[in-house]
């Protein structure tokens, strides 16, 4: 077995990029950005009121006395008429200024009486609340760099430069193969020696709450020809694999055979950790599969330990669990030759250890908000002892 930091750096090592999507502007939120995207209009692309008042000439004018109001301009008007010299026209935010017009004063330091307007605004200069072209952005100057997360903002701002389409580090096509001959489907009776599946409600979601949806969701037997051949569907079908179940040293532990069977690379298979001791990762042609211990909450550790990362790897997303320092709230023991990843709650200050810490017991995880790794070699922690923990997605906000 290897450790978890090498566990770390051979899935860091031996995950890419997918190759870059052209998609449209909405389909595309949440992705990285896999080129530059430069202005293709200056914004704005015209002199621009950024008030409700009026424009006029500032040269020349004489704030002792009135202006004729000679028009109007709205927001999406083309504005082309020239001012007439010596006069003002009403002009509303966004609209463009007409030739001859450099200043807008806005309406709150005006007044009209018969047509004329007076201005009461002794500080106002020239070129005031007038936005001048490519004051935002100037044509083909850089507007997101490659990489760039396209949150909310970043979307409107391309918009804003008429930009429809863009080319991004898509979501990854993901199947989950569910094993396990004893495994029943919630909401059905149980039958002798069955439990009801979890694990891949568990995943299902956490992949959701990273926009990783729609995933594809198999379910195999404990026999080595069935599973490969689900497992040769999903590799068909997806840039990435979770199996769960089947993954350790039993007789009926087929994962590593049938990935053999369908041209998986093995990279490396278990960790020294506990939970998801067994862990598997392997790869063929650009795709990869891990495989996951049945237990659900196992399965669940060893996705946001390992899976995460991964997903972050393959679409340029930052997507990883916050690392803390924080001290213990009471003390811990545990054996030393294992890295223990264990169920936490932290409150701000200090981490506590959950209470039902088995690899089966999922009750204590719907409690966490974080991950506490106690690295291989520790035994003993004293109350207050400073220790890492990882922050899951949903406290974290990392969704």
């Amino acid at each position: 077995m290897i450790s978890v930091s090498e566990a770390r750096r051979i899935i860091r090592e031996h995950t890419f990029p997918l190759p870059p999507s052209r998609l449209p502007l909405l389909q595309a939120s949440g992705l990285a950005l896999a080129s530059d995207v430069h202005a293709p209009v200056p914004v704005p692309a015209f002199l621009q009121s950024s008030m409700d008042g009026y424009a006029f000439a500032h040269e020349g004018w004489n704030p002792s006395e009135p202006l004729p109001v000679s028009g109007t301009i709205a927001a999406g008007e083309a504005g082309q008429t020239p001012l007439v010299p010596g006069t003002a026209v009403r002009i509303f935010t966004g609209a463009p200024l007409p030739p001859g017009a450099d200043t807008v004063v806005m309406q709150e330091k005006t007044r009209v009486e018969g047509g004329q307007l007076w201005i009461d605004d002794p500080t106002l200069g020239r070129g005031a609340y007038v936005r001048l072209p490519g004051s935002e952005i100037s044509k083909d100057a850089l507007a997101l760099p490659v990489r760039a997360i396209l949150n909310p903002p970043a979307l409107g701002f391309l918009a804003h430069l008429g930009i429809a389409e863009v080319t991004v580090f898509p979501r990854p096509r993901t199947s989950l193969v569910v094993t396990g001959n004893e495994l029943q489907t919630p909401g059905m009776a149980l039958g002798p020696g069955q439990v009801y599946e979890a694990g891949s409600f568990a995943l299902s979601a956490a992949l959701g709450t990273l926009d990783m949806h729609p995933v594809h969701i198999l379910r195999a037997p404990d026999e080595l020809d069935a599973l490969s051949a689900l497992l040769d569907q999903a590799l068909e079908a997806s840039d990435l694999v979770f199996l769960t179940g089947g993954v350790s040293v039993g007789d009926f532990d087929f994962v590593p055979r049938a990935a053999a069977h369908c041209g998986v690379t093995q990279v490396f298979h278990g960790v020294r950790q506990r939970p998801a001791k067994p862990l598997y990762f392997g790869q063929k042609d650009g795709k990869y599969v891990f495989g996951l211990p049945g237990n659900p909450a196992s399965s669940l550790t060893a996705f946001y330990e390992y899976g995460l990362p991964a997903l972050g790897a393959m679409t340029r997303l930052p997507l990883r669990m916050p690392a803390m320092k924080v001290p213990l709230a009471s003390p811990f023991r545990k054996p030393a030759g294992l890295t223990h990843f264990l169920k936490g709650l932290y409150d701000g200050e200090t981490v506590t250890v959950l209470g039902g810490q088995e690899s089966y017991r999922l009750s204590s995880f719907a409690r966490a908000n974080c991950l506490i790794q106690l690295d291989e070699d520790v035994t003993s922690c004293p109350e207050g002892e400073v220790v890492e923990i990882h922050l899951l997605p949903a406290w974290s906000g990392l969704s």
